[in-house]
């Protein structure tokens, strides 16, 4: 299965990107669901559907456990441009990062764009971590059954190697 569609009904490229959303510090779950509206409004992006809710518990790091989804959108906008439009969201949520996995307001990640390869010093896609997180993964599944992952192969391949993380559906 592609993930990438090069032209829409009105004539205008488009590419199918996936967002990795999470948060576990306030109102996560209202983050979350603050966040995915948030979306819809970017411009040069339409929100085409969005995975249940899931509760997860953090990993590599401590706090509460975390609310997490996946976002598949189309965009005109290029990767670097989406991920700035995503930084944004997170800073209007008060996102720091004082140190690696801390625990957060707001957590979006770029996980796939089209079938794009990108290693930049911003940026890295597909994501780097993306077939090691069930909380990616599992939502991902969810929106994109049959999706690939670029130079990784089938993402269902891919849910034995985290099935001991703990996942739930909310």
């Amino acid at each position: 299965m592609s993930i990438t569609d090069r032209a829409d009904e009105g004539g205008f490229a488009f590419t199918i990107a996936y967002i990795g959303i999470g948060a576990n510090l306030g109102d996560a779950r209202a983050n979350v669901a603050d966040a995915i509206a948030r979306l819809q409004k970017v411009p040069g992006c339409t929100l085409m559907a969005t995975s249940r809710l899931y509760r997860t518990a953090p990993i590599d790091a401590g706090g509460d456990d975390y609310i997490n989804a996946v976002a598949r959108v189309a965009t005109t906008l290029p990767a670097h441009d989406l991920l700035q439009a995503l930084h944004g969201i997170e800073q209007a949520h008060g996102r720091e990062r004082p140190y690696r996995n801390a625990p957060r307001t707001l957590d979006l990640d770029l996980l796939l764009y089209g079938d794009a390869v990108i290693d930049s010093n911003d940026l890295t896609v597909p994501h780097p971590r993306i077939t090691e997180r069930a909380f990616v993964l599992v939502p991902l599944v969810e929106l994109a059954p049959a999706i690939h992952i670029p130079g990784r192969g089938a993402a269902q391949a891919c849910l034995p190697a985290v099935a001991d993380q703990g996942i739930t559906p909310l």
